[in-house]
């Protein structure tokens, strides 16, 4: 199934640079939509401005405070929500096949990750497979490799 629509929420992501260049990155994949949810910073802010090159001012965003809100309204509207986490219950992300036509993707802080109750409420976790002796990439750089993926289902 091709994708119509992929939008992003960025939760509790700390760093301005890390959102800086989700922003830059979401840009360049087509990314219709970016929600920043609970603390996550939001422009104006020159540590964003910095990174992002001034994709902060095309790419359209919105920042919400309680994210479980938007979920249930994004899931009202048709979207799966897919959480990108390592997870028990997730799949590779290169094996993920859409299921619908919207996608909302949830990336999640720094150290600890999307939340529990982010990932049970979530239609799908994905995982990106690690093989070094670190098991994870910092949320930026995944987040790159993820929907970048997701963008090939883009129509």
């Amino acid at each position: 199934m091709k994708i119509k629509e992929l939008v992003v929420i960025a939760h509790n992501i700390r760093s301005m640079h890390n959102v800086g260049s989700i922003f830059r990155t979401a840009e360049g994949a087509g990314v219709a939509k970016l929600y920043l949810t609970g603390y996550t910073p939001f422009p104006p802010r020159p540590e964003i401005a910095k990174v992002a090159l001034g994709s902060e001012k095309r790419l359209q965003w919105v920042k919400i405070k309680r994210v479980g809100d938007l979920i249930r309204d994004l899931k009202k509207s048709g979207y799966l929500i897919v959480a990108l986490e390592q997870d028990g219950r997730a799949v590779d992300y290169r094996k993920f096949k859409p299921t619908k036509s919207k996608i909302a993707l949830i990336i999640g802080n720094e150290v600890r990750g999307v939340s529990q109750p982010l990932r049970i409420i979530s239609d799908v976790i994905i995982e990106i497979p690690m093989r070094g002796q670190r098991k994870s990439l910092n949320v930026s750089v995944a987040f790159g490799v993820a929907i970048y993926q997701l963008s090939n289902w883009l129509g």
